[in-house]
This record gives C-alpha cells, sequence and structure tokens, in this order.
C-alpha cells in the first residue's frame, strides 16, 4: 500500500463518501476508486460497503481506517522533523486548549524557549477531547489538556498546573454587591470565549453546573474579545483565577463571588 493510497481511503472515511473525499482530494473518482481497489486486492477485504445512511465499513475497513490516520501522521512527521533537521532545528508539535494557548501557553513557552533554544515549538489549538487522538495519530508531541485517564498506556501523563476559574463581571455591575446564587447568575448574559465549546473543559463544566441556557451565552473568537465587550456590556465573564487579579488591577472587571468559584 502506498501514502496516495492511505491518503485516499482516509478522506473516503473523513467525508463520508468516495465522491466527497476526490473533491477535497482535487482529483477524479476515477482515482479514487483506483486506489480503493489497489487496497480491497492487497489487503483481501472490502473494506466498506454503500448503506442507506452512507457508507458501512468492514471490522477490517476500521481497523485500517485507523492506521492510516496513524501512519500518515508519522510521514508528515517524518517530513518536518528531516526539514528541521537540515536547518539545524528540532521541532516540539505542542496540541493544548483554547483557554490554556490564551492565557497560559505565552509565558511558559517564553521560559522554556530560554531552557531549549535548539527547540521550535509548533502549537494548536484543540477541543480537550480530542488531544489524545492526535498523540495516537502522531500529530503532536506533547498535550496540554484537561486531566483524564489516557486510552494506553504507550502515554504518560503528569498534572503540573492547578487552577479556579473565576467570575468577573464590568464595573460597577449590581452582581458585585453581594454574593449571588446560581438561579441570578443564569439569568445574566454570558460573555465567553472558544473553550465554551470545549466538551471536556473546565468552562463548559462550569456552564453546565450553573445550568446557563445557551440563549444566554454569548460566544467569541478569542476569551480577550469576550472581556473587551463584557466591559461595554453588563453581563458575566470567565478567567482562570490567576489571571483575574491582573483585570481587577486596572479596572477592566470586578470579580463576583459566586458558590463553587
Amino acid at each position: 500500500m502506498t501514502p496516495t493510497q492511505l491518503k485516499a481511503f482516509a478522506a473516503i472515511v473523513r467525508n463520508g463518501s468516495a465522491k466527497a473525499a476526490a473533491e477535497e482530494l482535487g482529483i477524479s473518482g476515477a482515482a479514487i476508486s483506483s486506489h480503493t481497489a489497489a487496497l480491497r486486492k492487497e489487503l483481501n477485504d472490502p473494506l466498506y460497503h454503500p448503506s442507506s445512511s452512507g457508507l458501512s465499513f468492514t471490522p477490517g475497513g476500521l481497523r485500517l481506517a485507523a492506521r492510516a490516520k496513524e501512519l500518515l501522521g508519522l510521514q508528515e512527521q517524518t517530513r518536518q522533523e528531516v526539514l528541521a533537521a537540515s536547518h539545524g532545528q528540532r521541532i516540539l508539535r505542542l496540541a493544548t486548549t483554547s483557554l490554556f494557548a490564551e492565557y497560559a501557553a505565552p509565558g511558559l513557552l517564553e521560559l522554556f524557549k530560554t531552557r531549549a533554544d535548539d527547540i521550535e515549538v509548533e502549537m494548536s489549538v484543540h477541543p480537550g477531547g480530542r488531544t489524545d487522538e492526535l498523540l495516537a495519530a502522531h500529530q503532536a508531541d506533547v498535550i496540554i489538556a484537561p486531566f483524564r485517564r489516557l486510552p494506553t498506556e504507550s502515554f504518560r501523563s503528569s498534572q503540573f498546573l492547578r487552577y479556579e476559574l473565576g467570575l468577573v463581571t464590568s464595573v460597577n455591575h449590581p452582581l458585585t454587591l453581594g454574593r449571588s446564587d446560581a438561579s441570578t447568575l443564569r439569568k445574566q448574559t454570558w460573555f465567553l470565549g472558544p473553550s465554551a465549546v470545549e466538551p471536556h473543559g473546565a468552562t463548559a463544566l462550569l456552564l453546565k453546573r450553573f445550568a446557563v441556557p445557551e440563549k444566554n451565552q454569548r460566544i467569541f473568537q478569542s476569551h480577550a474579545a469576550a472581556i473587551s465587550e463584557l466591559q461595554a456590556s453588563k453581563g458575566i465573564a470567565i478567567l482562570p483565577d490567576f489571571r483575574v487579579a491582573s483585570y481587577v488591577s486596572n479596572g477592566s472587571v470586578e470579580r463576583i463571588s459566586a458558590p463553587g468559584t
């Protein structure tokens, strides 16, 4: 089997159809069929069948889908490493969540570079639930995400950063006058960053605990944008506890006293 054949099959799995896979890869349907036929012949497995809901994959097809993703990831990793080595540079691919990337990563990476200046860090942002998939597919070397039990003993994990989330609001908001209960908080407009849509993240769990309805959630492309909008409006935002003090000290926001924060 060749990388081109694996890439074609991975595209079929990703898109759910050979036609869509051909469009994504910019090749003809005949080329996709040729790559699939070669894999079926070599592996002696039909790999998938058409079904009323799209494609139905055989057990062998599902196994090939996982291996194809892993092998293609290894191929790209090797390509990048060889290219970097030719320039005397090592690459560390870091996958992390949006909250960490925005509030903690810059300082941590700067410190890391002072100790390993021959390593270039490539950071990508992903939902917390996907990060271990990136390790398995060799698309990341290190992940920083909410702690969870890893699916295989071939990975190693270490807890190194513990923090709490704090609730803040605009200056002089009535919510700052006393302790707010959950029923009051869930009625407010919440200005949120992308971490709000990461299902395994602390932000999403906090929203679920307070039962904040989706109609009261306004989600922005960055957490900084959410804080900026909060300052000009009335509502609530979420910040890592280690960043609350800096925002409060410069008069940007005020902290809310609430249960569980």
